[in-house]
């Protein structure tokens, strides 16, 4: 093999492994994003949540299921499908809950090159032990200067499944 050959086959490999090992540690790093978030939401740790995300810019999105817009729009006509809101609501949702509150995840799927991350799964949100909304939910990281942080979140919502 000629050495231009060789250098163009080590380029090739090098340009197929880069990314992969870059994601290795960025894969746990997100696994501990994501334990950081749940344990915040049992806490009730407002700052702690709020650190987790990009503090300007980002986006928040709940979408009502099918199900649960029909029965929601039946008393209320003007009801939106899908409610924009922010992690900051959410903070203070979960600081002021004044009963347990705790947040389930399942299949959780986690695609990242090291810069950027998705994070998929399904979800139950549990308040005083009980069923209180199921869905899936997606989060869109960047790693900052600072560690990974939620850019943006949405995430369906099927209450009427919780029971």
């Amino acid at each position: 093999m000629n050495k231009h050959a060789l250098s163009a086959a080590l380029l090739a490999v090098l340009a197929c492994t880069g990314p992969a090992r870059a994601a290795a540690p960025a894969q746990a790093q997100i696994e501990q994003l994501i334990e950081r978030f749940k344990a915040a939401i049992i806490a009730h740790d407002q700052a702690g949540l709020e650190a987790l995300f990009v503090p300007e810019g980002g986006s928040w999105f709940e979408v009502l299921g099918e199900d649960a817009f029909r029965r929601i729009k039946a008393r209320k006509p003007d009801l939106s499908r899908v409610h924009p809101d922010s992690f900051r609501h959410f903070a203070a949702f979960v600081a002021g809950a004044k009963q347990p509150i705790e947040e389930k995840f399942e299949n959780v799927r986690i695609h990242t090159d090291g810069a950027v991350a998705a994070v998929y799964f399904d979800f139950v949100f549990l308040v005083d032990g009980k069923r209180n909304n199921v869905g899936s939910e997606t989060w869109q990281l960047v790693h900052t200067n600072d560690g990974w942080k939620i850019s943006a979140m949405a995430y369906s919502s099927y209450p009427d499944r919780a029971r």
